[in-house]
């Protein structure tokens, strides 16, 4: 009997051991749930902004002036910085916890599979902004992101897959609400991220 549950702990660790050396296992729940709130945060700027400039017409077929997309585009940027700096932090936290480098050889093949499709979407993006299609930024946002999760799944825990999936569909469906694209962002952006990192928080890190 001690001889069976030895082999079967010994299995159980080895495991760990090929699943901690192929998967990237530090990312932290409270990071995403940080993003998610800084994104909330962020919408509500943006759309405060905008319906100052536009009032009841907000979300009519209106021209945004420029002055908001250089407003946009610092919120947007200071959302980003905000949530890599918690992201960071969170989950270099978890990684010493744990024992492990934050930055190993699986974590690096994880953003490498999460960059490539983020920058294909980000050009994507510029051409639909300097062609003027401005309502279709929003989906597209939302359905590269989304593609950018699932290509990195496969290097992390596998719930990120679902949030992945998600956000493609949430994008597809605000292609039909191209106007409404700011409450879109804010449901994919912070919505999900927050009930992504409380789902992620109390599965794997709360003891």
């Amino acid at each position: 009997m001690n001889e069976t549950e030895d082999q079967l702990k010994a299995l159980s660790e080895m495991r760990d051991l090929m699943n901690r050396s192929s998967r990237f296992l530090s990312l932290s729940g409270l990071s995403g749930i940080c993003a998610g709130v800084f994104a909330l945060i962020g919408a509500v700027v943006a759309w405060k902004y905008l319906y100052s400039l536009n009032g009841d017409e907000l979300y009519g077929d209106f021209d945004v002036p420029g002055s908001f997309y250089t407003f946009f585009f610092v919120d947007a940027g200071l959302v980003l910085f905000l949530s890599l700096i918690c992201g960071w932090y969170f989950s270099n936290r978890r990684a010493k916890r744990a024992g492990v480098s934050l930055f190993d050889e699986t974590a690096l093949r994880m953003l490498a599979n999460l960059f490539i499709p983020l920058a294909t979407g980000g050009l994507f993006c510029f051409a639909l902004l300097y062609y003027g299609v401005v309502g279709l930024i929003a989906p597209a946002t939302l359905i590269f992101y989304g593609l950018a999760l699932l290509n990195a799944s496969k290097y992390t825990v596998k719930d990120i897959r679902f949030l992945g999936i998600c956000q493609i569909v949430l994008g597809l469906i605000s292609t039909m609400f191209i106007f409404h694209g700011l409450i879109f962002w804010a449901i994919g952006f912070g919505v999900l991220h927050i009930i992504y990192g409380t789902v992620l928080y109390f599965k794997y890190e709360r003891v």
